[in-house]
């Protein structure tokens, strides 16, 4: 994938025992790899033993990573190891056939280099939305609502003046654009106009946040 400086720095001072950029790992990656367990249709318990092992194999293996960019697609790759590894237990002690990687649909069972694209760029806006104060976040979750919340509505629930309403979403958004996380990928990507429209922001931090699924919080190990 592309050399993301904030993802590499986040990796490099997990690497040193800095359990904040550890947490942070954890928080931008856990909806990708809980997205692999709901694609190899595990149970909730499952999933959560899948991410749990997912994260303890990375403590483990965080020192031989050669490059650190590449975490979201190691991360893919031993999430799905870890998938097909229950499947086999389950199939073993039930004798029940289940869904595995030799019989889940053509295009599901592997995780693309788009689909590790639009993971990074969820995860991105997750992170920047998650640092925005507060008035933003409700604002653009307001207005990213189905079917949209009326300017008038907006106005009763928030206070913000209509005529208002558009520049301070305006004044949000380049918040978050100006955000290192969102900053550095678009950097990466080398075409910030394609990448907004790719991702309509703000919709898909908001749609983001709700669908992460669990978050597993461990302790860096070093």
């Amino acid at each position: 994938m592309r050399d993301d400086p904030w993802v590499i720095g986040l990796v490099t001072r997990a690497k040193t025992g800095d359990q904040r950029a550890w947490d942070a790992l954890v928080e931008r990656y856990a909806p990708l790899v809980w997205s692999i367990c709901c694609r190899y249709r595990l149970g909730h318990t499952d999933a959560e033993d899948v991410g749990q092992n997912v994260w303890l194999r990375l403590v483990d293996q965080l020192d031989n990573l050669r490059d650190p960019a590449a975490v979201a697609g190691w991360l893919a790759t031993t999430a799905q190891r870890e998938c097909s590894r229950v499947l086999r237990t389950a199939k073993q002690q039930t004798l029940v056939q289940q869904p595995s990687a030799d019989n889940i649909p053509d295009g599901q069972g592997t995780i693309t280099e788009d689909e590790l694209l639009i993971a990074e760029r969820h995860a991105a806006l997750r992170e920047a939305f998650s640092d925005l104060p507060s008035p933003c976040q409700r604002l653009l979750i307001l207005l990213t609502e189905d079917p949209p919340v009326p300017y008038a509505q907006i106005n009763a629930i928030l206070g913000i003046p209509i005529g208002s309403i558009g520049p301070r979403r305006r004044r949000c958004l380049d918040q978050m654009r100006c955000h290192p996380a969102i900053a550095d990928l678009i950097n990466a990507e080398g075409n910030s106009a394609k990448w907004e429209a790719d991702t309509g922001v703000p919709g898909a931090a908001a749609e983001g946040l709700s669908a992460a699924g669990p978050t597993p919080h461990g302790q860096l190990g070093h």
